[in-house]
């Protein structure tokens, strides 16, 4: 299972909210939604989410069993 709690990490280290981060990325609150719920997203949303806050994937996902 793709789990998405360092991204909560890496957004509060760089002081970014998720309006913040919804604004940059273009991307809705439905998508929100779906992070905090670690359901499917799309590799373009994590291409733009990485971008936007200048990280790398390994930074805002991870794998656990």
């Amino acid at each position: 299972m793709i789990v998405f709690d360092k991204l909560w990490v890496t957004m509060k280290e760089k002081g970014i909210s998720t309006y913040v981060l919804r604004e940059r990325c273009g991307i809705d609150s439905k998508t929100i939604r779906r992070l905090k719920a670690n359901e499917n997203i799309e590799t373009k949303t994590l291409n733009k989410i990485c971008e936007a806050l200048d990280c790398s994937l390994q930074d805002i996902a991870e794998y656990k069993k």
